[in-house]
């Protein structure tokens, strides 16, 4: 198995001193003119100005290209003359639109082996890949094959399978729209519902409680509501680096009078204070103060937080009836509040307050400032849904809004903050392991075949899966496989242990240099390329963490001639497989996009006249029951769940590690080597650790470990990081993601959503050794 990261620097006259890395104290404020010279940094030198800038004049622009790295909405009104981008996004437009290229030339020249030795981020900076490969099996090199070669090999392999159900089509966040759709459709016909996706590894858990507890499993909110809000509260959730538009958003509700309650283990520097760039005071670095309350949870401790301010409000609607509840929401409109607070009589105070980590005068402050006000948004992500009790800790949180009758209307309601631009648009079109009966009966009645019934495998299944040989074909609709999920040495002999893995991609990444026995590269069209099919430029389309749907038309001349579309590989890939077989006109999609929209909109609710509404400006609205009061759940009621608490229990020198994101990536994608805000330069791999923990186990401030994790009698070992002092919450430590993913067991998921549990592993700090 090939290292994963490389990139820590000792003296080796001198092991303990480490060479170029440096410390700063963290950053007080996000963005400003600083991250506006970050910015156009990695725009200019790895684009150009010419093509840079172009890109960047129609990044989220009204009839230009939707930004490929996070979901946050745009304006439904005016976009932003200046940048209707951040820092990070602009980042995304770098390494997306760079003109280096990889061909045949750079893989005979560059054996796999050798590449495989490279850390994902000098991985990530090779450029774009140019043309289609082909790894023979015995073979070290990939080697040029024609399209029609590729979709050949491709064919040969899933047809030779006893079963459709020994493949397994994976999707990223990045697919479009009408490529997500026709790639559920293909796989449908082909004969599986295995189409795990990005969204197993996330907002899974969000998905499951939501739609449990209100009947649709997005959020309701739009960003209009945020100017209306009286209360945000902000839990496991770092807009800073992943959504850091959201900044201007949250600034707007300070302006207007709203308070915003933080709840994360570590103090992160975009929910502290914001210097909008775009404005005077911003570029003169004149900072507006976000969060009010900042609560500093333990790792896992949400839930209990949750409750007790749950109990504080019930208490304080007992001492003044009907002031503090929504008593007449709560009987018109929900099922179970009288066995959920029941439930929580049980508990004491004191004892939700430890388990927590929060004081209970915090508590109490955060509950008394909820009492008076009924606009409550509530926004999650990672921090929440990547737990053992995920499930249970949304549905809390949901819990809180329906008894203050805080959601169906303006300045109130759930946002589940999505990370990848469109990975709920995915879900939409059919991407998802578990259909429901509606969908496959809607896919019978327009296409004429039965889409199979039985449930496939999600992200955690498939691996296993394929670790046990139960399935022999992988192919991945863009994404990093390897360096996205957890347990990264069992997924990569799971993924070694295929016949054949497929990567349909725009850049060289980890998961093209662990293979099975033969390979394929297909490379696509980005976001911000121009896709012209017979002559005539296409667009795309994308929905938001919001539920609008935009057309998204690149701009850029590609960097290669041989590179095709999503939605076209798709359809080639369905002829070569299928074949005569097939009962649907893979052909017509080849036409033109709007042939796959008219059926998108045959076979969905919600899309009617599409191709006439995604060409308005700003696009269309989904339906979504929540947004307007209406459940739709098996009674027609918002439900309330009781959530059980999980106590982790740690050795003497254990603690608690959540996975993070350094402000230099996204996702998989690293950008650089730096974390501007927490004040980390030029290295990953670092432990950020509370020095009351670090001094308890006995070592120093910079000196370099191992961390070890023995869940299910397996030992994961990630060697050579750095400790770095922060103020973190005690018993708890965070490095970067995805190096340590080797740590994450594939078997410690969440409950009910099958989500690995990224953000609470139990690991051993061992000193490490210079052989």
């Amino acid at each position: 198995m090939a290292k994963l990261n490389k990139t820590t620097k000792v003296n080796p006259e001198n092991p303990e001193e480490l060479l170029d890395m440096k410390l700063s104290a963290p950053k007080e404020t996000a963005a400003g003119l600083g991250g506006v010279k970050v910015a156009m940094e990695h725009v200019l030198g790895e684009v150009g100005t010419l093509r840079g800038l172009s890109a960047l004049a129609k990044l989220n622009q009204k009839k230009g290209f939707d930004c490929p790295g996070c979901a946050w909405p745009d304006p439904d009104d005016e976009r932003s003359p200046i940048a209707e981008y951040c820092e990070n996004g602009a980042k995304a437009i770098a390494e997306e639109a760079t003109s280096k290229k990889l061909d045949r030339k750079f893989f005979g020249l560059n054996p796999i082996s050798e590449l495989s030795l490279l850390n994902d981020y000098e991985i990530g900076k090779k450029g774009r890949l140019a043309e289609p490969m082909f790894k023979p099996e015995g073979s070290d090199y990939y080697i040029p094959v024609s399209w029609d070669e590729a979709f050949g090999i491709l064919a040969k392999h899933l047809n030779d399978l006893k079963s459709p159900d020994e493949a397994i089509f994976y999707t990223s966040g990045r697919t479009s729209n009408e490529a997500a759709f026709l790639y559920q459709l293909f796989v449908r016909e082909f004969g599986t519902n295995n189409l795990p996706d990005c969204s197993n590894m996330c907002h899974e858990s969000s998905g499951v409680a939501l739609s449990e507890s209100v009947g649709i499993g997005k959020g309701s909110v739009k960003l209009e509501d945020f100017y209306e809000a009286e209360v945000i509260l902000i839990l496991g959730q770092n807009p800073g680096t992943n959504h850091p538009r959201m900044l201007s958003a949250l600034q707007k509700a300070k302006e207007n009078g709203c308070t915003i309650i933080s709840v994360n283990p570590l103090p992160e520097t975009g929910l502290i204070s914001f210097a909008n760039p775009q404005t005077v005071k911003g570029a003169l670095g004149i900072k507006s103060k976000l969060t009010d309350i900042f609560l500093q949870v333990k790792l896992n401790g949400d839930m209990a937080l949750l409750k007790a301010i749950s109990k504080l409000l019930l208490e304080a609607e007992q001492k003044n009836p009907n002031k503090v509840l929504d008593n007449e929401f709560i009987r018109r409109n929900t099922s179970g509040f009288e066995a959920w607070s029941k439930e929580l009589e049980g508990y004491s105070l004191s004892d939700l307050a430890e388990l927590s980590g929060v004081s209970l005068e915090q508590i109490q402050e955060t509950a008394k400032v909820l009492e008076s006000k009924t606009k409550i948004i509530a926004c999650w992500a990672m921090g929440l849904t990547q737990h053992k009790n995920a499930v249970g800790t949304i549905q809390e949180l949901v819990n809180i809004l329906l008894m203050k009758g805080s959601i169906g209307k303006p300045g109130a309601g759930t946002c589940p903050v999505r990370g990848h631009s469109n990975v709920q648009g995915d879900r939409t079109m059919g991407i998802y392991e578990k259909p429901s009966e509606a969908f496959l009966n809607s896919i019978q009645q327009v296409f004429g075949f039965n889409p199979p019934r039985k449930h496939g495998y999600d992200v955690v299944d498939a691996i296993k899966a394929m670790y046990e040989k139960k399935a022999s074909v992988f192919v991945a609709m863009g994404g990093n496989f390897l360096s996205a999920t957890p347990d990264t040495l069992y997924t990569a002999k799971a993924l070694e242990n295929c016949n054949l893995t497929v990567q349909i991609s725009t850049k060289l990444n980890r998961s093209h240099l662990i293979t099975g026995k033969e390979a394929l590269i297909l490379p696509c069209l980005g976001r911000s390329d121009k896709d012209i099919v017979n002559g005539e430029a296409q667009f795309i389309s994308c929905e938001n963490s919001m539920g609008v749907v935009q057309q998204s038309s690149g701009h850029l001349k590609p960097v290669s001639d041989s590179l095709l579309s999503e939605p076209l590989i798709v359809v080639k890939m369905a002829k070569a497989v299928l074949g005569s077989k097939s009962k649907i006109n893979w052909d017509k999609y080849a036409i033109h996009y709007d042939f796959i929209r008219k059926d998108i909109e045959a076979t969905i609710p919600g899309f009617d006249q599409y191709n006439e509404r995604v060409r308005e400006a700003g696009g269309f609205y989904l339906p979504n029951g929540s947004r307007v009061g209406k459940f739709n759940t098996f009674d027609q009621k918002a439900h309330f769940f009781a959530g059980r608490l999980h106590k982790t229990e740690l050795a003497s020198d254990e603690l608690m590690m959540m996975s993070i994101r350094s402000h230099d990536q996204f996702n998989t994608t690293i950008y650089g080597l730096n974390d501007r805000y927490r004040g980390v330069e030029n290295e990953r791999r670092v432990v950020f650790i509370h020095p009351e923990d670090r001094e308890r186990l006995g070592f120093k401030a910079g000196e370099l470990v191992d961390l070890s994790n023995s869940d299910g009698g397996t030992t994961r070992i990630s060697r050579k990081y750095i400790l770095v002092d922060f103020p973190i919450a005690k018993q708890c430590c965070a490095t970067y993601f995805p190096e340590a993913n080797v740590l994450i067991p594939i078997d410690s998921v969440a409950e009910k959503s099958n989500t690995p549990t990224s953000k609470l592993v139990k690991v051993k700090f061992i000193r490490h050794s210079i052989d």
